[in-house]
């Protein structure tokens, strides 16, 4: 194939000429769009999920404390912009008892994932303290994310995995991919030995096999293993794998960023836009802190767009959403946005 590009304003337009066929114009974005994002965006590891033709926004996110039962937080939008106050997935009597017998001293749950699937949707949540990788994913289901259908109400279907200080790995960050055969998957993981996958099953949105290792997605091979926050989505017959690099949680201290990698296959094994393994500490990164924008991570991908949180430095590190449709050139994602 040869391939020549001409860049007019924002836009890159290829023409490709493939030895089957005549030429082609392929065009790609050069800069991702960023949505202007207003009301209450004091979300911290966003999970989106984009409506489309019309259908409502939802941003589930980590608790706070204090908040119901530290419970997972839902805000919901109309357009993707204008954001509600929140709402707890659960309230104090419906808090997972279960938790406290795995996992002591947890005051919220944090960094949520919702996936749907035939009707249902799952919401996968992790329950840990800082500094330790005695940790839990679980799992809820509701038939509709609508808190006004008759039918709303979230289901505790239990642990998902599960990890003590005897595990080399840590059971937090879950981020779910169904592959092309139609089977889940759930990448996971937060420093120890890095990103850890393990094969999940339809309807339950539980584990396959409780018993199997989990498989082995990225590591960076240097302590302290600064890799987490694991979402995995399908494009053109590559999985990418975004994570997020280094420290979250310290405001304008923070220096998280995200970094992305590609598999054409679903467990690997990823690599860089260089064709670093990321098992080997590759990692193109995507977003690092810019200007007011400080340790931009904890992402998550709905409908071709990126959430993230950051730490804002116009308002003292204060935690913020941000949203980014993604560009996408020569293959890999950007969501860099125009300076210009």
């Amino acid at each position: 194939m040869v391939a020549g590009a001409v860049a007019v304003g924002a836009v890159a337009t290829w023409l490709v000429v493939r030895p089957e066929g005549p030429a082609t114009v392929e065009t790609a974005k050069a800069f991702a769009t960023a949505v202007d994002v207003s009301g209450n965006l004091s979300t911290h590891d966003p999970a989106l999920v984009a409506g489309q033709d019309g259908e409502p926004w939802y941003v589930f996110s980590t608790g706070a404390e204090g908040f119901p039962a530290g419970s997972i937080q839902i805000r919901t939008s109309p357009d993707g912009q204008v954001w509600s106050d929140p709402y707890p997935v659960w309230e104090p009597e419906d808090e997972p008892a279960w938790v406290a017998e795995t996992v002591s001293g947890v005051r919220n749950y944090w960094a949520p994932e919702v996936v749907a699937h035939d009707g249902t949707y799952y919401l996968y949540w992790a329950a840990s303290t800082f500094g330790s990788n005695t940790s839990v994913i679980g799992l809820h289901s509701s038939p509709t994310l609508d808190p006004a259908d008759p039918d709303y109400a979230w289901t505790d279907r239990g642990v998902v995995v599960a990890s003590t200080g005897a595990d080399d790995f840590n059971a937090i960050d879950p981020g779910v991919v169904t592959d092309a055969d139609g089977t889940p998957w759930m990448a996971f993981g937060s420093f120890w030995s890095g990103i850890r996958m393990v094969e999940l099953s339809w309807p339950s949105g539980l584990r396959a096999d409780p018993a199997a290792e989990p498989l082995r997605l990225a590591d960076r091979q240097s302590p302290p293993n600064a890799v987490e926050a694991p979402y995995i989505v399908s494009r053109d017959g590559w999985y990418y794998l975004f994570v997020s690099f280094d420290s979250c949680c310290r405001g304008l201290g923070s220096t998280y960023r995200i970094a992305v990698g590609r598999s054409e296959e679903v467990t690997g094994p990823y690599v860089d836009q260089e064709g670093v393994p990321l098992l080997n500490g590759g990692g193109t990164v995507l977003l690092e802190t810019d200007g007011d924008i400080v340790g931009p991570g904890g992402q998550s991908l709905s409908e071709g767009y990126l959430a993230f949180h950051y730490y804002d430095r116009t308002l003292d590190g204060a935690y913020q959403l941000a949203i980014r449709e993604l560009a996408w050139r020569d293959g890999w994602p950007v969501a860099e946005v125009s300076s210009g």
